[in-house]
């Protein structure tokens, strides 16, 4: 859809700002979308264009043709991220998903990246300068109950134990499997309160909002900047527990064979599917320890030179949905998925981020997130999920999942 009143030509224009502060305050409660770290990004606000698909190969395709049209006016020509882009979000299978996947082109986009700010204005006809104005406080949802989504612990624990039999069967080795919950509240749940929260909390991760799709997720299907390309696959999980605990839990997570052996799928899918689109890759041969709030990942870092103007939408395309997220191999551990789970995931465990008109962007992976309905205000949909190998213990990973929902949770709870 492409909101044109009439031929008129579409026209962008791109101003420096002093440092607005913090960027998330400035979305409005309806019409808005971000995609933030560490105090920097970029927020939406209000809509020109929007693609409803069910491909990121054609929304490639179709940010490319549309964005070719656009007449840029810019101050800072050439920068990182600035001017128009488009924010997205795709469903993690689908074909097995009723939520649609959507790339939306913001009418207003703020932004501040390696200490430049910025606005971008777009439209039709004369442009007005006049910059986006802070937006009051959002209000806290109250209290909340709590219900199980599509399964209860004891039935996806007993879920899980059926997908160990199959592990040890040898028809796959590794898949990763989702579980629901669902709060009510007694009034609409202001998405941008969740936002600030995680902003907060969880600056280390990547804070997104589209179409009632949130969360704060620490994995980087991939980011395309210049030439270069960057992933951060994570796979292998363990709790935290206090600061004190956190040495000898992290030295537990790098001796554990089977975290090990879920990461190494996960690194080794999306090395195999990057490599065609880079002329020259570096995968490290052991993982790091990424330290989050709540859990602690073994991360690992891939690089590469990318050819042929390949862009960051057609990058997410050739790796999503890579093991860590789904499995190994990829087209058994999917069709499992779809028969075990019972859940459609929708947006969760997908592509969301953003593209600008250089091909340039960062689409990281919709985890740790949560989903409110527009038919249902007063609800969120919260998901987690767990990489299950031949020597998974159910309980274990449902235990898992409860540390993964924790952010969304405490979010909401303030």
């Amino acid at each position: 859809m492409i909101l044109n009143p009439g031929s008129a030509r579409l026209r962008a224009r791109t101003v420096a700002i002093p440092d607005p502060g913090p960027l998330e305050t400035y979305l409005p409660r309806d019409g808005a979308s971000a995609f933030l770290r560490k105090g920097d990004g970029i927020v939406g606000i209000g809509e020109v264009a929007r693609f409803a698909t069910d491909s990121l190969d054609a929304a490639d395709i179709w940010w490319t043709e549309f964005s070719a049209t656009i007449e840029h006016e810019t101050e800072l020509y050439g920068q990182y991220g600035t001017g128009p882009v488009a924010l997205g979000s795709f469903a993690f299978d689908p074909d097995h998903s009723n939520e649609p996947s959507v790339l939306v082109v913001p009418e207003v986009v703020i932004g501040r990246r390696d200490g430049q700010s910025w606005y971008t204005r777009l439209g039709y006809g004369r442009l007005v300068d006049d910059p986006p104005e802070r937006q009051p406080a959002p209000e806290a949802p109250g209290e909340l109950s709590w219900s199980d989504g599509a399964m209860s612990g004891v039935d996806w624990e007993l879920m899980v134990g059926e997908a160990v039999k199959m592990l040890n069967r040898g028809e796959l080795e590794k898949i990763v499997l989702a579980r629901d919950l669902i709060a009510r509240a007694s009034g609409p749940i202001d998405p941008r309160w969740v936002v600030e929260r995680l902003t907060i909390s969880y600056a280390n991760t990547w804070t997104f909002l589209l179409d009632g799709l949130l969360g704060a997720t620490p994995e980087m299907l991939v980011r395309r900047r210049g030439g270069l390309a960057t992933s951060r696959v994570l796979a292998g999980t363990i709790r935290r527990g206090t600061d004190d605990e956190a040495s000898r839990l992290a030295e537990a997570l790098r001796s554990s064979s089977k975290n090990l052996r879920e990461h190494e799928y996960a690194v080794r899918s999306v090395a195999e599917r990057l490599a065609p689109f880079c002329s020259g890759m570096n995968v490290p041969e052991a993982p790091s320890i990424l330290e989050l709030p709540n859990v602690l990942h073994l991360a690992t870092d891939i690089t590469g030179a990318v050819v042929d103007n390949v862009t960051a939408l057609a990058l997410a395309a050739a790796v999503h949905p890579s093991a860590a997220v789904c499995g190994s191999p990829t087209h058994v551990a999917l069709d499992l998925i779809n028969e075990l789970e019972t859940l459609d995931r929708g947006r969760y465990a997908g592509p969301v981020g953003w593209i600008d008109t250089a091909g340039d962007g960062e689409w990281a992976l919709a985890l740790r997130s949560g989903q409110i309905h527009q038919a249902t205000p007063n609800e969120i949909q919260i998901y987690a999920g767990a990489g299950i190998m031949s020597d998974s213990n159910p309980a274990e990973e449902l235990a898992e999942t409860i540390a993964k929902f924790r952010p969304m949770r405490d979010a909401l709870s303030g």
